[in-house]
């Protein structure tokens, strides 16, 4: 009878108990009722137990948000977000930063401007303006990732006047 109790009560305080961290004082008196003492039973110390706990553990939570705050990349999490299957018709969906930061040859390299290449010009000088402006080839591991993030659409071979990269779609010699 006494634990069926215990756990109703401590079922109904749970929620009370994540918000002690506010410590308004309210929330105080509330937790100073929570304290043992001799008169109550083993009934009352079993729902004060996991008020005691929750608080220790709503401190820790405390300080965790205060540092996220301040680096925000111990909380975010990269993400890709590609769409496997889109709401209207159920296709599978490019990532859109994908297709404007890349470019795919055709033999499935996939090339890049280099990172800075718009930044802060006026305090470099010219031979890293230069170096800046050259196009990259990605390693084997991120063409592979490349592909995954695009559909078919952007893997088909296309046909420019004047193709400045014209020289490059097609690869001898080489691995991918």
């Amino acid at each position: 009878m006494a634990a069926t109790l215990a756990r109703r009560l401590s079922g109904l305080l749970r929620p009370l108990s994540a918000s002690l961290c506010a410590r308004t004082p309210q929330l105080c008196q509330l937790s100073s009722l929570t304290q043992p003492s001799p008169l109550y039973t083993s009934a009352a110390g079993a729902f004060c137990a996991p008020l005691r706990a929750a608080a220790s553990q709503t401190s820790r939570y405390n300080i965790l948000q205060r540092v996220a705050v301040l680096l925000p990349s111990v909380t975010q999490h990269p993400s890709r977000s590609l769409t496997y299957f889109s709401l209207k018709k159920g296709k599978r969906k490019s990532v859109k930063p994908v297709v404007k930061r890349f470019m795919r040859l055709h033999c499935g390299l996939w090339i890049r401007r280099k990172a800075g290449y718009k930044k802060k010009l006026w305090k470099k000088k010219p031979a890293r303006r230069k170096r800046l402006r050259e196009h990259v080839f990605c390693n084997k591991t991120q063409c592979k990732l490349l592909d995954k993030m695009t559909t078919s659409f952007w893997k088909r071979r296309n046909w420019y006047v004047n193709d400045p990269y014209q020289k490059y779609h097609d690869r001898y010699n080489l691995k991918v």
